[in-house]
């Protein structure tokens, strides 16, 4: 514990990055994904084929894939970014709007058709059906599976720790390499670090939930 409780400046250093890394990038990806999600709903086909090519892209490529391009291909093509974090946000933002959007088109899916239907034979256009008829039901319904996607960026923050970002997994293996004989006790408190971020989601997740089911 010694080790862990002489290097508390260093876990709040690696937790402050991991937590920047989860709410720029959470924010990046929610954006993200809800337009994603709206072209997938959308009428016009070739709308729907681009943003369902970009999410099974996205969805079958692995993250280290997505940060290699990001921070190794794009700086060698002459794509430099200011700060490697930037480039590590975009790599979240993009791997996790993917998941996000298909959160998103569950829900949507979810709301019956028949009250899409009822809304366009009264007049209202395609926009104003998603944005007043089917958004405010399917918003309910996604919550908490977008809590759950939250989760896994949380954890998927470490892949930023093999690219020069020195968040929690990066300060783990320096403090580990610093103390040969405390690894067990480091790399525990690197754990109670991730839950404490990933147990109040999981939380919120289930209380979202439980919410949900007694307004229907």
């Amino acid at each position: 514990m010694e080790a862990v409780l002489s290097n508390l400046d260093q876990y709040w250093l690696g937790f402050k990055v991991t937590l920047e890394l989860l709410v720029v990038g959470g924010i990046g990806a929610l954006l993200l994904g809800i337009v994603i999600a709206l072209l997938r709903i959308s009428p016009i086909a070739s709308l729907r084929a681009v943003a369902t090519g970009y999410t099974e892209l996205l969805r079958n490529t692995p993250l280290t894939l997505v940060f290699f391009f990001m921070l190794i291909v794009l700086p060698s093509l002459d794509i430099k970014f200011p700060n490697p974090k930037i480039g590590a946000f975009i790599a979240l933002a993009l791997y996790t709007s993917a998941f996000v959007a298909e959160a998103i088109r569950s829900g949507i899916n979810g709301v019956p058709v028949g009250q899409a239907e009822a809304a366009r034979s009264v007049g209202l256009t395609f926009g104003q059906t998603v944005r007043l008829i089917i958004m405010p039901q399917a918003i309910r319904m996604v919550i908490p599976p977008l809590i759950n996607v939250f989760i896994a960026l949380t954890k998927n923050t470490s892949v930023a720790a093999g690219f020069t970002i020195v968040e929690l997994v990066a300060i783990s293996k320096s403090l580990a390499n610093a103390n040969g004989n405390a690894v067990v006790p480091i790399l525990l408190g690197i754990a109670v670090c991730y839950l404490i971020i990933t147990i109040p989601l999981g939380q919120l997740a289930g209380w979202m939930e439980r919410k949900a089911m007694v307004q229907r």
